[in-house]
């Protein structure tokens, strides 16, 4: 049986207006769009407040003006945008290395197997939300789910600043109900060519058969076949060149005895050993990161000319942990490694471990 996944989509909520309105106070509580004037052009974003008078993304903005008449316009920043979206998508590393950006604003994360050792999406979701409101003063809302077609649909279901689940066995029901319109992928033509079917919503379509899909929608039949039974295979690919792997593990208790932490280290070791066969990279430094009991942090480092054999790594890393004595209880430990040869199979016996 295939690993099931734990994706999250992150949808930033308004955006480009609400960086606006960040940084500048008095545009706060406002109605505001962003591109355009009250003459012509296009609305990029729309603040919450412009929303429900209807003016949306993509509308002309003399349309919004007429639906809003106190709307205010501004001007798109760009680079303020790209500044905010980078520092967000720093924290997404902080979980996991795939991270698939869509947008400026929005991204699928995969956490199946992640870099804080938990095993709840919904708890990281919940984590990686508060930290972009921290860093930015932005809000995000999440969607999770098993694959990136429902964790983009559930993102939108408690907009703005929330999240949603959609598990496994609840996908179905809510895919039967779920409006066309809705349906990630469908749009707005496409939708209505399938209510001349009488296709309103999932149930509806599932009636219909593959060949039927295929022969009146093309190849993206076969996917809209696919994805009302809630079946979407298209994996979450990184856009981002990885340039270091790292593992690491909090304790329930503080830890302080030699033996508890060498033990510790040497799971850490085997994780790390496996992460980088599955990634078929190779290192030449290695970081030991401990965190104390006051939360301090301590990071310790070594490297070498040459790329690191999985002996080479483990000697290292426990000179790294016996280099001086350990000034207080440990509540985590964490291994990386950096300098990377990426993309290249492992040579001779280097990193080839064999696992249950």
């Amino acid at each position: 049986m295939p690993l099931q996944r734990k994706i999250i989509h992150v949808d930033m909520d308004a955006f480009f207006a609400s960086v606006e309105q960040l940084d500048n106070p008095d545009l706060r509580g406002k109605p505001i769009a962003v591109g355009g004037n009250k003459e012509r052009g296009v609305v990029a974003a729309a603040s919450y407040e412009a929303r429900k008078y209807g003016v949306k993304s993509a509308m002309s903005s003399k349309l919004a003006a007429l639906k809003c008449p106190h709307l205010i316009f501004v001007k798109p920043r760009f680079e303020r945008y790209r500044e905010i979206s980078l520092q967000i998508r720093e924290i997404f590393y902080e979980y996991s290395d795939l991270v698939e950006p869509l947008s400026l604003d929005e991204a699928f994360i995969d956490v199946t197997e992640n870099k804080v050792n938990n095993p709840s999406a919904t708890l990281i979701a919940q984590d990686l939300r508060a930290k972009i409101k921290e860093k930015t003063g932005l809000n995000a809302s999440a969607g999770i789910s098993y694959n990136k077609f429902l964790a983009k649909i559930a993102s939108d279901i408690n907009k703005p600043n929330g999240q949603a689940v959609i598990t496994p066995e609840k996908a179905t029901a809510f895919l039967e109900k779920l409006q066309i319109e809705r349906f990630y992928g469908i749009g707005k033509v496409t939708a209505e060519k399938m209510k001349k079917f009488g296709i309103h919503n999932g149930w509806d379509l599932k009636q219909y058969s593959l060949n039927f899909l295929v022969q009146r929608f093309g190849k993206s039949g076969a996917q809209y076949y696919d994805i009302v039974r809630g079946i979407h295979l298209s994996e979450v690919h990184p856009h981002r060149d990885r340039k270091s792997l790292s593992v690491e593990t909090t304790f329930e208790n503080d830890l302080f005895h030699s033996e508890e932490i060498n033990v510790a280290l040497e799971k850490l070791l085997a994780e790390l050993a496996r992460r980088m066969s599955k990634s078929k990279i190779q290192g030449r430094t290695i970081t030991l990161k401990l965190k104390y009991r006051d939360f301090s942090q301590q990071t310790r480092s070594k490297s070498m000319d040459k790329y690191l054999s999985e002996q080479m790594i483990n000697q290292m890393a426990t000179e790294l942990l016996h280099q001086e004595p350990l000034k207080m209880p440990v509540r985590l430990i964490g291994l990386g490694i950096s300098n990377l040869d990426k993309g290249i199979s492992p040579i001779g016996k280097q990193l080839k471990i064999d696992f249950p």
